[in-house]
Parts: structure tokens; C-alpha cells; sequence
């Protein structure tokens, strides 16, 4: 058991070896630069290595609890959770938290394939992907077969964009610190407008992503994309991408430029440069989205569930987490409730506001 920042060199040249054996996409939040980023600002977050010998078989990263309940790393926030393990490795699921001294696990975002974890999974989600393999003008084709008016609105509206508020630049790396802070404070007022949850009011989500900006590895690279009008931002996302993988984490727009659709032509713009870098995948994450129908090619599964040992830790877990979660379930699963409830928070974003 090791503290995130304590993972020797050789043990990270074995998790990447690891995580690039199992064929699984080459999601970021999987690679141990997502660990140790959460490690320097979640004090308890750990790491369980796994050895046959005096060598690494396996990598569990988890956050524990005051109690011994655990979690997946960044959880909250990470989009893809799980255990780095060699195939044929001989472990129990119980056997696992038994040895971390953990009384639970909990994972909301569970990577499909993930053969320990997934037999205490409690519901399935799917997480959106768009597949630029073929290049982005494959990619076009594609919109243009399934969402023909979408495409062709949206790129109407591109135009309109550059002649009312000047000429479009879209970067796709960009390094400003200061275009980074003006994400930042869209999406807060996004999440208040919306009456959810600012996860940017939370000091440790904050910091985590000032951290992975500045991130820069093959498996691991926090990725800033600015669309600008006349040198002016109008919409930006931060996301973490690996050679072949770009995880859409936090996208957001300047409501000033609303009518315009800025959000759409920036994933656009993105999905080509992700395209031309030789990116294959863009993942828009679980939960459903409007945006999300009109741009995704496909849909990987996903898994919330939780690993629990017997005793009062159990007790514990159910207390804390499945009655929110059930109930989440139940209204996400009833369309028109979901709908009433989205209205609902609306609702209180508008009464919250200044």
C-alpha cells in the first residue's frame, strides 16, 4: 500500500505495460498520471500494488474513507474506474479489499470488462463516444446520413458566428492559464443556472484540474480548446487525452453567444483536430444530453455498483449511498419525471441567482 506519490518509476513503466495489454480504449483516467494528479490534492488517496514476487502484477488505485469505506480514485469525476491487473492474476474482489483494509468500494463510471468488479455492479450506463478512426471527414459523412439538419444547422450557424462577432480561430491546445479561469467561471454559472451542484465551489476539483493542465504525458496530457470570435473566447472545454483517447470532461460557452450553438462547433472543431493528431475516440461521458444524441457515432457501457464486505460496514454503505442512488435510478429511468425534475432544478438555479 502506497500513497499516490510514492509509486516508483518502474511500477508506472508496469501499470502503462498493463493497461495497454488489455485492449481496453486508452482512457486517461486509467493511466497512473490521473492517480498521482488526485493524490496531490485528495490526502487519502492510495494505491494497492499487486505483487507476484518481487514484481508489479497489478495496480488498485481507491480513496478510503474515515470508516474504511472506499471509492474509486476521483470519484465524482472520473469517467472510467478499475483495477490495473495482469491476465490470469489468481485475486477475489473481497480478498482485495480485505488487504486494503476496506470495508466497501464504490465506482459509478466502471470500465466494461472490468471481470473482478463487475459481478457487484448495480446498473449499466452508457457513455457516449464519437469515432473519428476514419478521419473527421468520415466522421462528417456519418452526422450527414444520421443527423442531416443538425450538421447542416450547425454549420450555418458557424458562419453566422464568424461575420456577427468576427473572424473564428479554434485552438485545440491552448496554454493560457487565463482562458483555463474563464472555463472555469462559465461552467460554474452553468451549474448554478442549471441548479446543480458547482463542482468548481469544491477546492479539490478545482485543483485537480489546475494540476492536469499542466499535465503533459503520452497516456495522461490535460487538454484546454478554445473557440475564439475576433480574439475573443466563446466557448471552451478542458479534457484529458491520451494517444488515442480524448475524454470530454468540462465544456462549456459564453451565454452572450448562445443563439449561436458555440458549444456544437466547438465539439466539432474538436473532433477534427482530435482526428488530425491521430486520435481515434472522443468520449462524452455518461449521462444523457441532447448534444451528446446529435453528435455521438456509438455507445460503450459503463457500471455503478459497489464491492462489500460483511459486516457494519455494509450497514454503512447502504446507509450513505443507495438511497440516493436508487432514487437517482428511479427518476432517470421515467423519462417525463426526469424531465419534471430537470425543470424542477431550472427552477432553483433561477431563484439562486443574484
Amino acid at each position: 500500500m502506497v500513497g499516490a506519490g510514492e509509486l516508483g518509476e518502474r511500477d508506472k513503466e508496469i501499470w502503462r505495460e498493463l493497461r495497454a495489454k488489455t485492449g481496453a480504449p486508452q482512457s486517461p483516467f486509467m493511466e497512473p498520471e490521473f492517480t498521482l494528479a488526485v493524490g496531490r490534492v485528495r490526502p487519502q488517496a492510495r494505491i494497492a500494488v499487486v505483487r507476484d514476487g518481487a514484481e508489479a502484477a497489478g495496480f488498485f488505485p481507491f480513496e478510503r474513507g474515515p470508516l474504511g469505506q472506499g471509492r474509486a480514485i476521483g470519484f465524482g469525476v472520473s469517467d472510467c474506474q478499475g483495477l490495473v491487473l495482469r491476465q490470469g492474476t489468481d485475486l477475489g474482489a473481497r480478498e482485495l479489499l480485505r488487504a486494503c483494509s476496506l470495508s466497501s468500494y464504490a465506482f459509478d463510471n466502471l470500465e466494461d470488462g472490468q471481470d473482478l468488479f463487475a459481478p457487484y455492479a448495480a446498473e449499466g450506463h452508457p457513455t457516449f463516444v464519437i469515432d473519428v478512426g476514419e478521419g473527421y471527414a468520415a466522421y462528417e459523412a456519418v452526422l450527414r446520413a444520421q443527423s442531416p439538419k443538425f450538421l447542416k444547422t450547425t454549420l450555418a450557424k458557424e458562419r453566422r458566428l464568424g461575420r456577427q462577432a468576427g473572424e473564428l480561430r479554434f485552438v485545440f491546445d491552448e496554454r493560457d492559464p487565463a482562458a483555463l479561469r474563464t472555463l472555469m467561471g462559465w461552467k460554474s454559472a452553468q451549474y448554478r443556472r442549471t441548479g446543480r451542484r458547482d463542482r468548481f465551489s469544491q477546492q479539490w476539483i478545482s485543483e485537480l484540474v489546475r494540476v492536469l493542465a499542466g499535465t503533459r504525458e503520452p497516456g495522461c496530457t490535460g487538454t484546454l480548446s478554445v473557440l475564439y470570435a475576433a480574439d475573443r473566447p466563446v466557448a471552451a472545454h478542458f479534457g484529458l487525452r491520451s494517444q488515442t483517447v480524448l475524454s470530454c470532461w468540462f465544456p462549456a460557452y459564453d451565454p452572450e453567444f448562445g443563439k449561436f450553438s458555440p458549444g456544437l462547433i466547438l465539439h466539432l472543431r474538436m473532433a477534427e483536430a482530435a482526428a488530425a493528431e491521430g486520435i481515434g475516440m472522443l468520449d462524452l461521458g455518461r449521462g444523457a444530453a441532447e448534444y451528446k444524441d446529435a453528435l455521438k457515432t456509438g455507445e460503450l457501457p459503463v457500471h455503478e455498483g459497489a464491492v462489500i464486505r460483511p459486516g457494519a460496514g455494509a450497514a454503512l454503505h447502504w446507509l450513505s449511498v443507495e438511497p440516493s442512488r436508487r432514487a437517482h435510478s428511479f427518476v432517470r429511468n421515467r423519462p417525463r419525471l426526469a424531465s419534471l425534475a430537470s425543470k424542477t432544478l431550472k427552477g432553483l438555479g433561477r431563484l439562486r441567482r443574484p
